[in-house]
């Protein structure tokens, strides 16, 4: 029973998609509207392993292709690993550079998408890499909440993050995502046109 009240209760301030910042508490569209792709951090302002726990528990939350929750999150805080990380960030070694947290998602081949071994329609693995999107937009999202800046890339030298913290080969390294307080508020960029990306039958 317990653990069932503490499961509503992280449902209930999910939808609710409420914080307290100074008095005000944000709706979700306010949140929606104040996240941006951040690409400097302040290197002094670090983030505790508890508010990690709480963004990839928020992050387990988002849907997956039949539940089976083939998402996994590496997370690199120490200054070692944070390091050599760093180094295989590519073009965004810059970007990385003073973040304190990194987030590096896969997803398990072969589970989302599939029933009893075979891919249940032409999409195969993809369903994989929509569940780890789905997975960091919850997470992206609840960051912002919590008064962190993110960004999500997907410029990175894979092999060499498999090797740093030893993820499987059958996991698909899909994004990085640097997680921290940003030192740049930048504008957010136009979106399309509503008629342009939408279809009403």
């Amino acid at each position: 029973m317990r653990k069932l009240f503490g499961k509503w209760m992280l449902l209930t301030g999910m939808v609710a998609g409420l914080c307290s910042c100074g008095g005000h508490q944000q709706s979700f569209d306010e949140v929606v509207a104040a996240r941006r792709s951040v690409r400097s951090y302040d290197s002094a302002k670090k983030i505790s392993e508890a508010d990690v726990r709480t963004l990839i528990a928020t992050a387990q939350e988002a849907p997956s292709w039949a539940n089976v929750q083939a998402t996994r999150y590496y997370v690199v805080m120490s200054d070692e690993k944070l390091k050599e990380v760093k180094g295989a960030m590519l073009n965004n070694q810059k970007t990385v550079a003073d973040a304190p947290v990194l987030i590096v998602t896969t997803y398990r081949q072969g589970e989302s998408g599939f029933f009893s071994g075979e891919a249940a329609n032409e999409v195969g693995n993809g369903w994989g890499a929509f569940d780890a999107g789905l997975g960091n937009a919850f997470l992206v999202l609840k960051a912002k909440e919590m008064g962190f800046d993110t960004v999500i890339m997907g410029l990175r030298d894979a092999e060499a993050l498999r090797g740093i913290l030893g993820i499987h080969s059958k996991e698909v390294i899909m994004s990085v995502v640097a997680l921290g307080y940003g030192t740049a508020n930048p504008r957010r960029p136009e979106r399309k046109n509503l008629d342009e990306v939408l279809t009403i039958f």
